[in-house]
């Protein structure tokens, strides 16, 4: 028998703080980091921002930006225990629109090329001179 322990899919299940909800469904690494980014309001539930401290329900939509991508999801289950990754992603569901999205933002990022990606640490004075002859800072 497994001592893994399962998230709450029933009707009856206990609220959860949206804080601790996005840091067992691994959207963020650290509850910290959770409480921070619903601070800031990069988090809201349906379109409010809320409080770290705010109770989730099933159903809720919440968008969520974690710094690298940005998702819309609706609420599955409810669970304040960091599980695995698998147990995590049956909390939620994600809209159809937001896997587009980040879908054409993954393939816009792999087809852009960082301006100094080719820069390996600080560029010397010849480096210098050639970069502003080229940009017409001459």
């Amino acid at each position: 028998m497994s001592n893994a322990v399962k998230p709450a899919m029933k009707s009856d299940a206990k609220p959860v703080r949206v804080d601790k909800w996005l840091w067992a469904a691994r959207f963020f690494k650290t509850r910290s980091l959770a409480s921070d980014a619903v601070d800031s309001g990069r988090v809201r539930v349906g379109q409010d921002k809320v409080k770290p401290a705010r109770l989730l329900r099933l159903g809720e939509m919440l968008q969520i930006d974690n710094g690298s991508d940005t998702w819309q999801v609706q609420v599955l289950g409810l669970s304040d225990v960091r599980a695995a990754a698998t147990i995590a992603r049956t909390l939620y569901q994600e809209t159809p629109d937001s896997v587009a999205a980040r879908a054409a933002e993954a393939e816009r990022r792999k087809l852009f090329r960082e301006p100094g990606a080719g820069l390996k640490g600080r560029p010397t004075k010849h480096d210098r001179r050639q970069m502003d002859k080229v940009s017409g800072q001459d």
